[in-house]
């Protein structure tokens, strides 16, 4: 009964949608009030309804409901529960669920937080978003429905891929998602922005919130999935340019584009159709992630479906939001003029390369994901383009980007003078450069890869600290520290958000210029060193888990005669899936990473043993969630709050920093 009540609950939200897309648009169309004001019901009763269609199909999945195909094709009952519930959203069918919750959200925020947006405009919104929601519960309910029962139940289910359970892949699908569809809010913005003709200041602030929390949830959803692939996947990487790695990557990228020039308008009114362009295309790249982990064209260690079909029907969805998109952009050029006039030294023009820089590196992780599906459709030829290409055609965009972001974010609005910046992060500059000359010298042989990465690194925190203290003033430093904590959040997250991207560079050359590696076959009770750790194999067993068998290695880590921890490595079997799974055995520190993972047993009786040092493996994350933390802190200031520039145009316009 439950199960035909969440049903229901998400076909009367479709037809909902339905009335959502047209009504307020004609509305706004004919200045009718009544028929605007509709949105806003529509939008809070259509959330409401996926949610109780969602609690119905984890209830499902909770209660091991094997009448629900879904239930028995991804969940069983000895799973635990964390599992079970993160099973709802690990398979295509919940996922789509999940992806037409989220829409509708961000729809319901407009309807509860946009009250000073003007009607016609936030009725618009309101109605691209529901355009949405709508494709999409079509797409669920005719091709994806989660709903669908079985004439027969079996006794117990096949399980969720044993890939998937685990904390990290848990929470990583809702925050990526988060992240995607809050790009969906800036598309609807952009295009009721097309439809009114209307693209200024107000505007600009409006759709930030947005951009920065579809970011924020972004970046979380990276990282989580970044960090499951270095501890769950047994091959000691953090990112491997893998397809649906990309995915994520590429819709990432425009948002920082996207939130950059969304700030030039807000402040400035320039670059009104890079934004509007940047809107539409985040979006799109996300439709075409969605596409890549459905269709089955590319293959990847993480894709939830491989279904040409459907794929087909999502690749339809986006060439119609995006032709929509790209057509209204195009007739609706002539109202994009931009008003606010920059010279050629001024943070306008550092964010128009900084735009240029983060398209074009989207567009060469665009490339270099698809162009094995060109080869072999046109040319008949199986490709495959891996890291060498992604590392020397990507990499050279963020060493510029990360050299340019200092002096960017002190330069003024309107024209300034990059002498005096530069003078201010001298300072930064020699740190950043004595670091890299240290660095150099402590590893002479090498790659300049260190060197060049902790450079950048430094480059990047010093030159925030440095930004942070030139907005105090010209007293003493006692004044000037008290008047650092009580600059604003926005300023506090600006400068922990461009840090934090230093740190995950610093982390990411120290790790792939470093990182050592030793396999053998180890006997119990071997001891071996590696790149002078001493590492002992005390012991194997073979322990029982809640839905598997593990073989469990016991190792004893030493640094001379100190010991420094213990790591239990584990190979994991799922019989159910009859799937084997790796956990890697990792001793975390601040400066490094001890890496152990056991592998299978030789005839000799030994142990097939890999151990690896990963220095300053830790970075990247923890640069991940400065990030992150850098854009809740903005998001948190009160000027930068949804609908806070609503209210001060009203009032008296949006004052120019």
């Amino acid at each position: 009964m439950i199960t035909e009540f969440g049903h229901f609950a998400l076909i009367l939200a479709f037809c909902i949608a339905l009335v959502q897309a047209i009504v307020p648009l004609v509305g706004a169309a004919k200045r009718w009030p009544g028929w605007m004001a509709v949105a806003i019901p529509a939008a809070q009763a259509q959330f409401l309804l996926i949610t109780l269609s969602f609690a119905a199909l984890t209830y499902a999945f909770v209660v091991s409901d094997f009448s629900l195909r879904l239930v028995v094709l991804n969940s069983h009952t000895d799973k635990p529960l964390i599992y079970k519930i993160s099973g709802v959203w690990g398979n295509h069918e919940g996922s789509m669920l999940l992806w037409v919750l989220i829409v509708a959200l961000f729809g319901a925020t407009v309807a509860w937080f946009g009250t000073a947006l003007p009607p016609s405009l936030r009725a618009r919104v309101l109605a691209v978003q529901a355009m949405i929601g709508a494709a999409f519960m079509a797409f669920l309910l005719w091709t994806s429905n989660p709903f669908l029962r079985l004439a027969v139940p079996p006794m117990n289910g096949e399980d969720l891929n044993p890939l998937l359970q685990d904390p990290g892949l848990a929470f990583h699908p809702p925050f990526l998602y988060l992240g995607y569809v809050g790009l969906s809010m800036t598309f609807s913005f952009a295009l009721a922005a097309l439809i009114e003709g209307r693209v200024d200041a107000a505007w600009g602030r409006w759709v930030r919130p947005y951009t920065l929390a579809a970011w924020v949830f972004l970046t979380i959803g990276i990282a989580l999935g970044s960090w499951w692939a270095y501890y769950e996947l047994g091959w000691g990487g953090f990112w491997f340019w893998d397809p649906v790695e990309n995915a994520s990557f590429m819709p990432w990228l425009l948002s920082v584009a996207l939130l950059h020039s969304a700030i030039v308008v807000e402040k400035r009114e320039s670059l009104k159709s890079w934004t509007i362009l940047l809107a539409i295309l985040g979006f799109g790249f996300s439709l075409i992630g969605t596409f890549i982990t459905r269709s089955g064209l590319l293959t990847s260690v993480h894709a939830f479906a491989n279904d040409p079909e459907r794929g087909m029907v999502l690749l339809f969805i986006l060439a119609v939001f995006m032709m929509a998109g790209l057509i209204l952009f195009v007739v609706r050029a002539g109202t994009m003029q931009a008003r606010g006039v920059f010279g050629l030294a001024s943070r306008e023009t550092m964010l128009v390369i900084n735009n240029v820089l983060l398209a074009v590196a989207a567009f060469i992780v665009f490339v270099g994901t698809l162009w094995p599906l060109v080869a072999e459709m046109f040319f008949d030829r199986k490709l495959t383009v891996g890291a060498p290409f992604f590392d020397t055609a990507f990499t050279p965009f963020m060493v510029v980007l990360g050299i340019i972001l200092p002096v960017g974010a002190m330069l003024p609005w309107k024209r300034g003078k990059i002498g005096s910046v530069m003078r201010s992060l001298i300072p930064a500059f020699l740190l950043a450069l004595a670091v890299a000359a240290l660095i150099y010298a402590m590893q002479s042989g090498k790659s300049a890869l260190a060197p060049v990465g902790m450079f950048l690194g430094t480059w990047l925190v010093a030159g925030a600290l440095v930004d942070l203290w030139g907005r105090t003033g010209r007293q003493g430093w006692q004044q000037r520290l008290g008047r650092m904590r009580r600059l604003p959040r926005a300023d506090w997250g600006k400068a922990v958000a461009h840090a934090g991207m230093g740190v995950t560079m610093a982390g990411i050359a120290g790790l792939m210029a470093w990182e050592s590696e030793d396999i053998r076959v180890a006997q119990v009770g071997d001891r071996f060193d590696v790149s002078g750790y001493t590492i002992w194999l005390r012991g194997v067993n073979e322990v029982p888990g809640p839905n598997y068998r593990a073989t469990r290695a016991e190792v004893a880590l030493f640094r001379g005669s100190e010991s420094i921890g213990t790591v239990f490595p584990e190979k994991r079997i799922y019989p159910v899936a009859g799937m084997p799974t790796t956990e890697a055995g990792i001793d975390n520190g601040f400066l490094r990473d001890l890496y152990v993972v056991i592998g299978d047993k030789q005839e000799g009786g030994g142990w097939a043993v890999r151990t690896y040092v990963k220095p300053l493996a830790n970075w990247i994350w923890g640069g991940a969630i400065l990030m992150a933390l850098g854009g809740f802190l903005s998001l948190s200031d009160r000027r930068h709050r949804v609908a806070a520039g609503a209210r001060k145009s009203v009032t008296g316009g949006v004052p120019a920093e």
